[in-house]
């Protein structure tokens, strides 16, 4: 790879998600207060600063829209905030994300996934206690098993839930 392809591929690719990288929460996104910090489950994570109640829009996941393609080349970070919004295209919260993308994963979350209009909002399966962790089951699938650390009684153990 070439000095110049290398670089950008350093700068648009590696550095967005680097695992120093700490949570910054947008307010704009936000409908509860939250605060980010450091997760029982891994690294860091994005708690209720205030109750949420059950069945509220709590915060907008946001990122750069991107390609399938474009998914591929990024997927070579150490960290990974990439969610789907469709067959083609995906939001890559390390670039233009708004904290949600430090949202942890749960085999029993308190959070679900909604797609509106190409907008993903994290909504409240129940309510949510001040203090409390938010937590979403990632759903993943792929040829890999990705170990789950969540700790719920009911862990199934991986974060995939198929694998194809």
């Amino acid at each position: 790879m070439a000095h110049s392809a290398l670089t950008a591929f350093v700068r648009e690719v590696v550095l967005p998600a680097s695992p120093d990288k700490r949570p910054r929460l947008r307010r704009e996104a936000m409908r509860f207060r939250l605060r980010a910090g450091p997760s029982p489950i891994d690294r860091w994570g994005i708690f209720a600063a205030e109750e949420i109640p059950a069945r509220r829009r709590v915060i907008e996941y946001t990122g750069e829209r991107i390609t399938a393609e474009e998914v591929v080349r990024r997927s070579a970070r150490p960290q990974v905030y990439h969610f789907w919004t469709g067959k083609r295209t995906a939001l890559d919260g390390a670039v233009g994300g708004s904290g949600a993308e430090f949202i942890n994963h749960s085999c029993e979350p308190n959070l679900v996934a909604r797609l509106r209009g190409g907008r993903i909002w994290m909504v409240s399966l129940r309510r949510i206690a001040r203090g409390e962790e938010l937590l979403f089951d990632y759903q993943l699938s792929g040829l890999s098993l990705i170990p789950c650390r969540c700790g719920a009684a009911g862990c199934r153990g991986v974060l995939n839930s198929m694998v194809w």
